[in-house]
């Protein structure tokens, strides 16, 4: 017995299984991950060193060639490439494909931090990151003021920070655009020579009061407990109580020579909002989570986080990741209901009943892709949706096919449960070999090997399991519901209810443009048919001719590119100041490029 003939006598089997397939689409469609690109791991990693007021040739000499020579002598590493200017470094190292990524990044980590003593000790950030789309942040706010205070703005950021980091898929909080605060003593130099101290003095007694150092252990009965000197500073008065020095039964404590006052470090960062003064907190996510879920939980976090704010302070919503899936979720939909529109129009000469039928196969084949596409580790990006919109055209071929050849059976009186055995048994090695053809085209893509293969995966996968199941669909559920849905042959005084009537009375105007259909391509494509056989070396030629004149229009004419233009509706302006540009003047171009982009709608 074949498959399609224990579909169509074991129906209640095939139902059961029908419905099933939709539960299961249904489920993944609701489980499977949403993000903007796919969730891979390169096996490298980039180091951004920042050095300020160190210029481009320092930079090379004292930070990247060290830094370099240290990852060079790594295993498997394929390329290094570097980039040294004004007052920073960017570092890349990229190894073979096909090492464990997070084993290299722990050595290129444990590198960097041995070499971290014999590099200059001005060096004010080293960031060490692995090559990972996951990483790229997936919101970014920004607290918002012109009056409020650098640290009260930094204190701010920080409590935000641990807000987001709480919710469920988060990987990463940062806050950035604010300089330090940090605490200014001002030396009294009259004062200072009048108590007899000198500046090592005060320096040292600072110091030496705010360190907290490990005294030991000491046993006490059956106890043991450890001892540490803790000299950290908890306010400003405890700042200026610190002893200095000692003299004549007096002591001189900072006070007496200095004052001590809140400040903050030389800015090396300017932030804005829309023009306003801002500083910025960013999030990324962890692997395989579904976006839209992550940013609920982090959006449900800042609204009770905003009614604690200050009046002066206001939370802004900045980058939302989570739009541009929406926004490709949303074309996938449209995409869906324009196929579903043209299958139903282009179908409607086979009759409302066989164009429903067909209509069935473009659901149901998404609905097992997906749920092959989640169980296969896939998530639901901008390929993988890429993926779905090429295969909607490629999916009903074989369900048109199937549907066609029982129409046509039981048009010529065979009944319907025989129709649909015998015109699939008449069929299916064609609509095999359709299939296969199809599916042998984006193979290829299935198997591109390293870093672009990985990312573009999801592509082919999608599509190839799209068409496996319109396959799978055409050969099964297809007979099932054409023995059961199709018009049979009509049978004398049944009456029909007013639905059947008015299904019979569209099959009968299916008929009317079927024959239309029939006609016109008796009259044009009939006679043009005949011409091409009698003429084969000249129809040869022009077919070839119009081949090359499409390579050429491919090679010269549209250009060559691995992937399309992104559509994010998003860019990013990039400025370079001459070496040694001061802050004052990098914020001078900065507000001229915010003033000519105010100016556009």
């Amino acid at each position: 017995m074949s498959l399609w003939e224990f579909a169509v006598r074991r129906w209640q089997f095939t139902l059961v299984l029908f419905t099933l397939l939709v539960a299961t689409g249904l489920m993944a469609l609701h489980s499977i991950p949403r993000l903007e690109d796919p969730s891979l791991t390169f096996p490298g990693s980039f180091i951004v060193v920042a050095y300020p007021g160190a210029g481009p040739e320092d930079v090379e000499q004292l930070v990247v060639d060290p830094i370099e020579e240290a990852l060079n002598g790594l295993d498997d590493v394929k390329k290094i490439e570097s980039e040294a200017q004004d007052g920073f470094a960017i570092i890349q190292v990229e190894f073979t494909w096909g090492v464990d990524p997070d084993r290299k990044y722990d050595e290129v980590v444990r590198e960097v931090n041995r070499l971290r003593p014999t590099l200059p000790a001005d060096i004010l950030d080293i960031d060490i990151r692995q090559f990972k789309p996951s990483l790229v942040n997936f919101v970014q706010l920004a607290l918002v003021s012109e009056t409020a205070g650098w640290r009260q703005l930094k204190e701010l950021a920080e409590d935000l920070e641990e807000v987001i980091e709480t919710a469920p898929g988060v990987r990463r909080a940062d806050s950035w655009a604010y300089p330090q605060p940090e605490v200014r003593v001002a030396i009294d130099l009259e004062r200072l020579g009048t108590a007899g101290v000198t500046l090592g003095q005060v320096t040292q007694a600072i110091a030496t009061e705010s360190a907290s150092i490990p005294g030991g252990a000491v046993d006490v009965d059956l106890r043991r407990f450890n001892v540490k000197t803790s000299g950290n500073y908890r306010s400003l008065e405890q700042i200026g109580d610190t002893v200095v020095a000692a003299s004549g039964g007096r002591s001189v404590r900072v006070r007496d020579v200095a004052s001590v006052s809140w400040s903050t470090a030389e800015e090396r960062y300017l932030g804005r909002f829309n023009g306003e003064r801002a500083v910025f907190v960013t999030a990324n996510m962890k692997d395989d989570q579904n976006v839209f879920d992550v940013r609920d939980a982090v959006y449900e976090r800042l609204e009770r986080f905003e009614a604690g704010l200050p009046p002066e302070v206001r939370l802004e919503r900045g980058f939302d990741q989570s739009r541009n899936v929406e926004r490709r979720l949303a074309r996938l939909e449209f995409d869906f209901s324009v196929a579903i529109s043209l299958v139903a129009l282009t179908l409607l000469p086979l009759g409302l009943r066989a164009a429903g039928i067909v209509m069935v196969s473009i659901p149901l084949s998404l609905a097992i892709g997906l749920a092959a596409l989640y169980f296969s580790g896939f998530s639901l990006n901008q390929l993988s949706i890429a993926g779905f919109v090429v295969a909607l055209g490629l999916l009903v071929d074989d369900s048109i096919v199937v549907v066609e050849n029982i129409a046509r059976h039981v048009r010529e009186g065979m009944p319907r449960r025989q129709a649909a055995i015998a015109a699939t048994d008449q069929i299916w090695l064609a609509v095999l070999g359709c299939t296969a053809t199809l599916m042998l085209a984006f193979l290829p893509l299935l198997f591109l090997p390293e870093a672009s293969g990985e990312f573009v995966r999801s592509l082919p996968a999608a599509v190839l399991y799209t068409i496996l199941a319109s396959l799978f669909v055409a050969l099964t559920i297809i007979p099932f519901l054409a023995s059961r849905l199709l018009r049979g042959p009509p049978q004398p005084g049944l009456r029909r209810p007013w639905l059947g009537r008015v299904i019979e009375r569209s099959d009968e105007l299916g008929d009317h443009a079927l024959a239309v259909v029939m006609r016109g391509i008796h009259a044009f494509y009939g006679p043009a048919l005949r011409r091409a056989l009698a003429w084969p070396r000249t129809t040869f030629t022009l077919a070839m001719a119009l081949f090359g004149g499409a390579v050429a229009l491919a090679i010269f004419g549209l250009g060559v590119s691995l992937f399309p233009t992104a559509d994010i509706p998003q860019f990013r302006v990039r400025i370079e100041a001459p070496d040694g540009a001061s802050l004052a003047e990098t914020d001078r171009a900065l507000r001229f490029v915010e003033a000519e982009l105010a100016r556009r709608p």
